[in-house]
């Protein structure tokens, strides 16, 4: 199953366009309660609209333009505010899935940081511009943001930024399929975390050298990577890291074949992913007891999951997710020779594919139509 990046458990979310509406009057009242005044709001409003309104065109080049560009006096004046308040504004706008004006309130903000050389502030905002960059399938200009993240976190010697810096590019490594950079570097993370004692980093660093070995086909050292994993993530109370590693464990056992250690550790994530209302793992967990259920004959409980993601999907208008599940009952039915219900679900997702605009998906079912039985 692929891994989402950050951390890496962000999910890709797209903006709904009737939140534009209400962006800019939830950012003000956001921003007014915290600075107080009508002129401070009035301030802090017009600020959001120019946000709103400014030009994109937002890359890696120009990341380095803008910390060259000098500012005026009048700029710098109460410029602290300012960019605390475009660094606000950018974690809103990618919270809502509004990456490319993530990117351009990053950037004014790193300007501005840049001038008054405050680097935890600067390394806060390459944090969010490389969420922004990923979430957008920037890869490369993420990865450039997160080198700029440790560079900063290297010379104020800030071991805790570093390690997961490291981690956060190892991620990327991993998403462009770069495996030997990507396991050098999370070692690099581990060995930091190990030196500091950093219980949280060691945690997250094996995981994701599990991940690094899992995706080269290593699955006997992963699993003993994601076990030790498991066992510094409960350490350090970080559920969500917890239910993480419980999916990667589950996916290996998958991949291996053990499907009785996978039912197990899915659920478990599943479990937990519930309690703690950790929708991305709640849903990855679902999906591999799916594929694990249906690979064993349990049928009827593979079915009763994909009810539920299915439910969900709609729930969130997630046409993405839905297009997921229409996939998966049509390949269990396929598997089972119904042929006609099996039709019935690829036709349905072929729609969703056209609606997507997944050019690749939507070739791939007209051939698959093409050449399925029947009856």
């Amino acid at each position: 199953m692929k891994q989402r990046y950050f951390l890496p458990e962000a999910s890709i979310l797209n903006l709904n366009p009737r939140l534009k509406s209400g962006l800019l009057s939830w950012d003000c009242a956001i921003l007014a309660s915290r600075q107080g005044g009508k002129s401070q709001f009035l301030t802090a409003c017009l600020l959001i609209l120019a946000v709103a309104l400014s030009p994109l065109g937002a890359s890696a080049a120009d990341i380095t333009q803008q910390l060259h560009r000098p500012l005026d006096r009048s700029t710098l004046r109460d410029s602290r505010d300012q960019a605390d308040s475009l660094l606000n504004i950018g974690e809103q706008q990618y919270q809502l899935g509004y990456a490319d004006k993530t990117l351009d309130s990053c950037l004014q903000a790193l300007e501005i940081y840049h001038s008054l050389g405050d680097y935890k502030a600067q390394g806060m905002t390459y944090d969010l511009l490389a969420k922004a960059y990923i979430q957008l399938d920037r890869l490369q200009e993420g990865e450039d943001a997160l080198r700029r993240r440790l560079a900063i976190a290297r010379d104020t010697k800030d071991f805790q930024s570093q390690i997961f810096a490291l981690n956060n590019i190892s991620t990327v490594l991993l998403q462009k399929g770069e495996f030997v950079p990507a396991g050098k570097t999370v070692q690099e993370a581990l060995e930091i975390a190990q030196n500091v004692q950093n219980i949280a980093g060691q945690g997250l660093s094996l995981s994701n050298w599990g991940l690094v070995n899992a995706r080269v086909g290593n699955y006997s050292k992963a699993i003993k990577l994601y076990e030790t994993a498991l066992s510094f993530r409960r350490q350090s109370g970080d559920v969500i890291g917890e239910t993480n590693t419980l999916n990667n464990l589950g996916d290996a056992y998958l991949a291996m074949g053990n499907y009785d250690d996978t039912i197990g550790t899915y659920g478990a994530a599943l479990r937990i992913a519930k309690t703690t209302s950790d929708r991305t793992n709640y849903v990855r967990a679902i999906d591999g007891l799916v594929t694990a259920h249906s690979s064993v004959g349990r049928n009827e409980r593979a079915f009763d999951l994909l009810e539920q993601r299915l439910a969900m999907a709609r729930d969130s208008q997630n046409l993405r997710e839905e297009f997921g599940v229409f996939m998966a009952y049509a390949n269990i039915y396929e598997k089972l020779n119904n042929y006609l219900t099996a039709r019935n679900f690829y036709e349905r997702a072929l729609v969703l594919a056209r609606t997507l605009e997944d050019s690749k998906q939507e070739v791939f079912l007209v051939d698959k139509l093409t050449r399925l039985p029947k009856r």
